[in-house]
């Protein structure tokens, strides 16, 4: 039997790499992930290049990278980027310490759940931007506000979602330990709260991304420091090359927590990885 062509075996070695769920060899997803930024870079270069589009309302990736330099040696934007980070961590630690014990509870305990959720679900859907004149009411404008603010943005859905982690633990794991003995409080936080943990970490992970797109929106009402207020001033001086530095500072921070949390997974439960 004569063996296939070559366009033939590239378009089943294409076919394979569209497989369903396929997994990507390491490899292969850092090159793709390296060409996907290198493309991006260059669209942008290109686009800001063009007769298109004015110098001074898109800036190429070049002077947005020099602008976020001379913020940094000569505007003490270092300064505004370690309060953004404090404002976050606070914010982020808040809303954790109140729907990680909530969410536990209305996960294994129906009765919980019945009791909380109707209050719980429709303030999900609340936007957060819209407490913004009562929180200034409420708290002023200095850093009482703009915590408040982040924690309104994430805490809803961290203890529906810590919820459904909770209900996630494999039931036959309650009742063992149940027939063995324990008790609820021992069911509770020896078995589920061990179980779901690794959830727990990851859906703090993801949650922790959407605390970091509201940090503009609680920086820019009355904030003299912070990531946000530096982008209000630049937007006075219609410095857009700064207002892009800070976007670029923001998604940088976000990626490093971001792998920062992937790390701590990966050393605290190996026999997941």
């Amino acid at each position: 039997m004569p063996a296939p062509a070559p366009a033939v075996r590239r378009v089943n070695r294409v076919a394979l790499l569209f497989e369903f769920r396929k997994t990507v060899d390491r490899r292969l997803a850092i090159i793709l992930g390296i060409t996907a930024w290198i493309l991006f870079i260059g669209g942008w270069h290109l686009l800001a290049a063009s007769d298109f589009t004015p110098d001074a309302l898109l800036p190429g990736p070049v002077a947005v990278v020099e602008a976020l330099w001379r913020l940094l040696a000569d505007s003490g934007f270092g300064l505004d980027i370690a309060q953004s980070v404090k404002r976050i961590l606070i914010s982020f630690a808040i809303a954790v310490a109140i729907a990680l014990p909530l969410g536990v509870l209305m996960g294994a305990f129906p009765v919980v759940e019945s009791f909380f959720n109707p209050l719980v679900s429709p303030f999900r859907y609340l936007p957060a931007p819209s407490f913004v004149p009562l929180l200034l009411m409420w708290l002023g404008t200095g850093d009482g506000q703009k915590i408040a603010l982040l924690v309104l943005g994430v805490v809803w859905f961290l203890v529906t979602l810590f919820m459904d982690n909770t209900k996630a633990v494999r039931e036959e794991l309650v009742e063992c330990s149940r027939t063995l003995g324990a008790t609820r409080g021992n069911v509770l936080t020896r078995v589920i709260f061990p179980a779901a943990l690794p959830s727990y970490l990851d859906t703090a992970r993801q949650m922790l991304a959407v605390s970091w797109t509201y940090l503009v929106i609680a920086e820019i009402v009355a904030a003299t420091d912070g990531i946000g207020a530096m982008m209000m001033r630049a937007k006075r001086f219609v410095r857009v090359d700064d207002i892009l530095a800070g976007i670029l500072v923001i998604g940088l921070l976000g990626l490093a927590f971001d792998l920062l949390f992937r790390l701590i997974h990966r050393l605290s439960f190996r026999h997941l990885h």
